[in-house]
C-alpha cells in the first residue's frame, strides 16, 4: 500500500469518527434539550422531622392529583438543609444558579431564603409550613403558598378541658423564627381568657433547647404547649424524656407530634396542607395562574388528636365531649 493511499484511508476514517462523534454530540444536545424542556422544582426543606416530611409528600401527590406526572410534567430537585440556616441559603442559590422553573420551600427559614434567592430572575416560589407570611414578609412578589397557622384558641381550651386546675403553660420558641414569634404573640393575647399564664424562653439555635427545656420543668409549670418551631420539633423526643420524667403533659401542635408522645393537640393535617399547596404549584407549571396572582391559603379545618397512653401516664382522664371527637395518634 502506497503511503498516499494509506493517508487517504486514514484520513477517511478520522472523517468517520468525526461524523460519529458529532452525531453522538447531536443526540447528546437533542436529549439533553428534551430533559431540559422539563421544568424542574426545586424543594428546599429546612430539616427532617415528621411535620415537614409531610408538606413535602402531600406537595408531590397534590400535583399528582392536580394531573401532572414527575418525570413527564415536571422533575424534582430534593435538597434539606438539616436545620442550618447557611445551608438553607446554598441551596436556594443553587436552584437559582440552575433556573429552576420554580421553588417549593418547606418552613419559613427556607421560604425566605428562596425568596431572596429568587427575585432577581423573578422565579415563583410557593411556601408551605409557613404560620405567618405577613411576619415573614412573604405575601408580596412573585410568591404564594399555604399558612399553617395554629388554633390558638382551641388548644387552649383543649388545656383547659383536660387540665381544670391549671395555670401556666410554658412555650419553648426560636426567637428568629416569624412563626413562633407571631404564634407567642396570640398566646399570650388568649391566654388570659383561658385562665392561663404564659411563660416562654426563648432559644437562637437548636443546640439551646434541651436547657431550655431543663429551665422551663424548673419554673414548675402546668403544662408544654408545643409550637411549629423548626428547632424546638427536631428534639421533641428528648424534650419528652424529660418532661415525662417531670410529670409535666406537652400538648403538640399537630398529630405527628401526638404520635412521638405529647398527650394531645388541636392541630391541622400536614399531609391535606402539602396537598393543598401542591394544586397551587400545579396551577403556576400549567400555566392558568402565577404566583403574584394567587395570595397565600391557611387551612381551615382541625382536628383533636391525643395519644391515650400519654394522657394515662399524666393522670389525665379525658371527658366525654373530647374522647368522642378525639382522633386516636398513638404509634
Amino acid at each position: 500500500m502506497g503511503m498516499k493511499k494509506f493517508i487517504s484511508i486514514s484520513m477517511a476514517m478520522v472523517m468517520g469518527l468525526a461524523t460519529l462523534v458529532g452525531c453522538g454530540s447531536a443526540a447528546g444536545s437533542a436529549s439533553k434539550g428534551k430533559e431540559e424542556a422539563i421544568p424542574v422544582i426545586g424543594i428546599s426543606q429546612y430539616g427532617q422531622h415528621a411535620s415537614l416530611d409531610n408538606c413535602r409528600e402531600g406537595f408531590l401527590q397534590g400535583l399528582a392529583e392536580s394531573g401532572l406526572v414527575e418525570g413527564e410534567d415536571f422533575t424534582v430537585d430534593y435538597q434539606n438543609a438539616g436545620f442550618d440556616d447557611n445551608i438553607t441559603i446554598q441551596i436556594a442559590q443553587n436552584f437559582s444558579a440552575n433556573n429552576v422553573a420554580l421553588m417549593c420551600a418547606v418552613a419559613t427559614p427556607s421560604a425566605t431564603a428562596c425568596y431572596a434567592a429568587a427575585e432577581d430572575k423573578d422565579i415563583p416560589v410557593i411556601f408551605t409550613a409557613i404560620t405567618d407570611p405577613v411576619e415573614a414578609k412573604l405575601d408580596t412578589g412573585n410568591v404564594t403558598g399555604t399558612s399553617d397557622k395554629l388554633p390558638v384558641e382551641e388548644q387552649l381550651e383543649l388545656i383547659r378541658a383536660l387540665q381544670p386546675e391549671a395555670k401556666t403553660i410554658g412555650i419553648l420558641y426560636t426567637t428568629s423564627e416569624p412563626n413562633s414569634v407571631s404564634a407567642i404573640a396570640e398566646y399570650e393575647e388568649k391566654g388570659p381568657d383561658f385562665g392561663f399564664t404564659i411563660e416562654t424562653i426563648g432559644i437562637t439555635q437548636q443546640a439551646e433547647v434541651l436547657q431550655a427545656a431543663d429551665s422551663m420543668i424548673a419554673k414548675g409549670v402546668d403544662a408544654i404547649s408545643n409550637l411549629t418551631d423548626n428547632n424546638v420539633v427536631g428534639v421533641l423526643p428528648s424534650i419528652l424524656e424529660k418532661t415525662n420524667e417531670a410529670q409535666i403533659p406537652v400538648y403538640g401542635s399537630e398529630i405527628e407530634q401526638v404520635k412521638l408522645g405529647c398527650v394531645a393537640s388541636a392541630g391541622i393535617d400536614y399531609i391535606s396542607l402539602g396537598k393543598q399547596t401542591g394544586a397551587m404549584a400545579a396551577k403556576i407549571l400549567k400555566g392558568e395562574a402565577t404566583a403574584k396572582e394567587m395570595p397565600y391559603e391557611t387551612i381551615s379545618s382541625f382536628d383533636t388528636y391525643i395519644n391515650s397512653q400519654s394522657l394515662e401516664d399524666m393522670g389525665i382522664t379525658v371527658p366525654a365531649e373530647i374522647a368522642e371527637k378525639a382522633i386516636e395518634a398513638a404509634n
